[in-house]
């Protein structure tokens, strides 16, 4: 069970990785067939504000507001920074046009990466010791002999949970050349 469910989840990952740039460029595509590359530009203003109201999962998992619940701000966090991304690799486009912009891009897609790669380890994680603690209660074991057992696996899980300390920073240096770019867009933007 626990095999499958690691096999189906990993695939899922990887087919919503894939499906960002399959997206971003057909998206990319249909501008061009109709002619509306120049639209392109402001994907980048929706994509940000996307990835902005993802925050709100931060903001509650940090108790800074209270509305709605952690696990459905979770779920908007997952599919707006999806959405954002997409949008912003849309604006991104297959131009290369200066080193900043693009340096944001890639710091942006290994961010969505390590979200996914993040959910999939914590998710296994949680899933082994689930599966474990069921067994252990199935053969049993007291409450006791489960807790001293499933010790050591419950560290790895709550160690699962820090690879956010790798993730954080991902978002801080994608954030900071994002930064460099809007504002260095909106200096030279040709504002007539």
């Amino acid at each position: 069970m626990s095999e499958r469910f690691s096999f189906r989840t990993i695939v899922a990952s990887i087919l919503l990785f894939a499906a960002l740039f399959v997206g971003a460029l057909a998206f990319d595509y249909l501008l061009h067939l109709l002619g509306l590359v120049s639209i392109g530009r402001y994907f980048g203003i929706v994509g940000t504000v996307l990835l902005i109201l993802s925050l709100a999962y931060s903001l509650r998992k940090h108790r800074i507001v209270e509305w709605s619940t952690h696990q459905k701000l979770l779920v908007q966090h997952e599919w707006l920074g999806w959405l954002g991304s997409m949008m912003i690799l849309v604006h991104a486009g297959i131009h290369f046009n200066a080193m900043v912009p693009w340096i944001a891009a890639i710091a942006m897609v290994v961010v969505v990466a390590s979200g996914l790669t993040g959910k999939y380890l914590l998710r296994q994680a949680r899933e082994s010791l689930n599966v474990r603690r069921a067994e252990l209660v199935k053969s049993g074991c007291s409450e006791l002999e489960i807790e001293q057992v499933l010790m050591a696996d419950a560290l790895v899980v709550n160690s699962m949970q820090r690879w956010r300390a790798i993730h954080l920073p991902l978002t801080m240096i994608f954030t900071a050349y994002a930064l460099l770019h809007i504002i260095s867009t909106l200096l030279l933007w040709g504002w007539k």
